[in-house]
């Protein structure tokens, strides 16, 4: 069965972007020797599925962030890419997921933004949830959850706090 893992990371008031999808304030935490669990984390991953926005700024990069993965990339939009690891997906989530779990994937990393996440919470297909809450409060930009969001009832795994005051929480759903 495929397990979807939401793994993000969130300014204290809420937010996982600027309003302009920037996500430069997260390079504060930028410390030799830590990556707050995320080597074992991609490792653990065979999969993963993000949303066009997030897409684009993974494009920014000096090179692509998630390889050796593949990447379903939900869109409306017209896309391309000469990645061969890399498919555009317009199906609704749910089929979409089905879709991934019959190609044989199992561990399906979540990578963002907000309104996939919200297409995902809103049809329960979230398992577990790692939230790295950031010291640092934005005062607006991209929601974490942004509104309408169901209720969802979790379970805390684990948490582990940083010397950069990064707070990581671990959750499964209920």
């Amino acid at each position: 069965m495929t397990k979807v893992t939401l793994y993000i990371a969130a300014s204290l008031d809420g937010y996982i972007a600027r309003s302009d999808g920037g996500i430069d304030w997260l390079s504060f935490l930028d410390t030799e020797g830590e990556d707050y669990g995320y080597t074992d984390f991609y490792e653990s991953i065979d999969a993963i599925v993000l949303g066009s926005n997030t897409y684009q700024v993974g494009l920014s990069f000096d090179e692509w962030p998630y390889p050796e993965k593949k990447s379903f990339v939900f869109t409306q939009r017209p896309l391309q890419s000469d990645r061969e690891d890399v498919t555009f997906i317009s199906d609704t989530v749910e089929l979409a997921l089905a879709n991934i779990e019959a190609q044989g994937y199992q561990n399906i990393w979540l990578v963002g933004g907000g309104e996939l996440i919200n297409s995902f919470l809103q049809h329960s297909l979230i398992d577990e949830y790692i939230i790295s809450t950031i010291p640092i409060i934005l005062g607006g930009g991209i929601r974490l959850f942004p509104p309408p969001s169901p209720e969802e009832k979790l379970e805390l795994i684990s948490s582990k706090q940083y010397s950069t005051g990064l707070v990581q929480a671990h959750y499964r759903r209920k």
